[in-house]
């Protein structure tokens, strides 16, 4: 029989670990098969809140942020690059980070016509491998309509200042409860798996919970 299993995934559009994160949970999910019926709700977490619309070279970013020279952000970045191609996902060079507030809010929106996890997708391939802004409204209401969204309402959404509290609610929630780095993969409310894991870890832990659980 298979059980129920929800999964909060707390992230940012904006977080080469949370791609991964996501991949390698996937992949545990399919290797675990009927074993479990996972309930996937992809939460708000914002890497740079006070981040300006137009962004900010990313260079100058994890410098400032990170203290991280040149040589070392190639060094990570070739290690985010070869993860993603492990787990099928393209990591293109990019210029600028973004703000992703607005983002978040057309998550929160997809989630209620069931197509958060596609529009997670995309924002992923717009920002990671196309080096799109997930902070312009074109762009947005462009992913919108590509995943099925109405985008007349996207726009309005975008528009307007709609979702904004709530999304400002599930991130406070999540920080309240320890939450301060993501990607953060919370399993059925009270098992925290933090980072971009491989398949393997995350799959050792549905299983385990799948076992144990009621």
């Amino acid at each position: 029989m298979s059980k129920k299993i929800r999964i909060d995934f707390v992230s940012d559009v904006s977080c080469p670990w949370c791609v991964i994160g996501l991949k390698s949970l996937e992949q545990a999910l399919e290797n675990v098969g009927d074993a479990a019926s996972a309930e996937l709700h992809f939460q708000p977490f914002e890497l740079n809140p006070q981040m300006a619309p137009e962004g900010q070279d990313i260079g100058e970013h994890l410098a400032e942020k990170y203290g991280a020279n040149a040589e070392q952000r190639a060094a990570t970045s070739e290690m985010i690059r070869a993860r993603g191609a492990e787990m099928g996902f393209e990591f293109n060079q990019r210029d600028r980070i973004y703000n992703t507030f607005d983002a978040h809010r057309l998550l929160h929106w997809a989630e209620e016509h069931g197509l958060q996890r596609e529009l997670k997708m995309a924002l992923f391939n717009a920002y990671f491998t196309a080096g799109e802004s997930p902070a312009s409204h074109e762009v947005l209401l462009r992913l919108a309509a590509n995943v099925g969204l109405d985008p007349a309402e996207a726009a309005r959404i975008l528009a307007s200042d709609t979702y904004a509290a709530e999304v400002r609610e599930r991130e406070q929630f999540f920080q309240r409860h320890g939450i301060s780095s993501v990607p953060a993969i919370i399993i059925n409310q009270r098992h925290l798996i933090s980072g971009g894991q491989p398949p393997e870890v995350f799959e050792q832990a549905l299983r385990q919970i799948i076992a144990t659980e009621d």
